[in-house]
């Protein structure tokens, strides 16, 4: 009898490959997402839609968010994850609607704010792919920080202060960069192993950076119409 010659893989050889195939997913995912919640939002912008109820976007948030995560592990979750960054984009468009017609400078402040959303992923994903640091202990501290910001965000909505809103950004900025790091940290060690998750934790860090920087770079401008 012939004995074949089959290839051996030791443990960590196939927690590599499969940690490789985790972030290639992952990236592939959120490339398309990203382009077609882009596309949504143009759509948006192109139809002027009306900004919607914030209730009702919380709603839609939330909705889609829970049918992503039941279906996580089937193809459904591929169609839900596009539904979900599709519906975030689509909402977007009203908001750039916005400061296109009060700032006499709103489209360059958007491609600023995407330009420095996209120079913030390349760097931070870079330092932690580069460096195979763990940032798991980052994971307590921006939940928490995430639900103070959410919570001051929605305080004001009612109070419209702007002191208040320039905290609430810069925090949302500074979590979301921290999840950024988390996140693909988790990826690298085997702590996230599901790319439909990772791609949502790390769309949703994306959006509320942009719109972070966005707000902003529209505070500190001045320029309005």
């Amino acid at each position: 009898m012939v004995e074949k010659n089959l290839p051996s893989y030791s443990q960590s050889q196939v927690n590599i490959l499969a940690t490789n195939t985790v972030l290639r997913n992952t990236y592939l995912l959120l490339s398309l997402t990203l382009l077609f919640s882009a596309a949504m939002a143009g759509i948006s912008m192109l139809l002027n839609v009306a900004p919607l109820n914030p209730l009702l976007t919380l709603v839609g948030y939330f909705a889609l968010l829970i049918v992503t995560v039941k279906s996580r592990n089937s193809g459904w979750g591929i169609l839900a994850t596009f539904a979900f960054t599709g519906f975030l984009g689509f909402t977007l468009g009203p908001i750039l609607n916005a400061f296109t017609h009060t700032f006499s400078n709103g489209s360059a402040l958007i491609m600023q704010a995407l330009g420095g959303t996209g120079v913030i992923f390349v760097c931070l994903s870079g330092y932690a792919l580069a460096t195979q640091k763990n940032f798991s202990y980052l994971g307590n501290f921006l939940v928490v920080g995430m639900v103070v910001a959410f919570l001051a965000g929605i305080a004001n909505l009612f109070f419209h202060i702007p002191a208040l809103q320039i905290a609430v950004s810069s925090a949302f900025m500074v979590l979301s960069s921290g999840f950024i790091l988390y996140r693909t940290s988790e990826i690298i060690h085997g702590g996230e192993t599901n790319y439909i998750m990772a791609t949502i934790d790390l769309y949703v860090a994306l959006y509320n950076l942009f719109l972070s920087l966005l707000q902003l770079l529209a505070f500190f401008s001045g320029n309005r119409d």
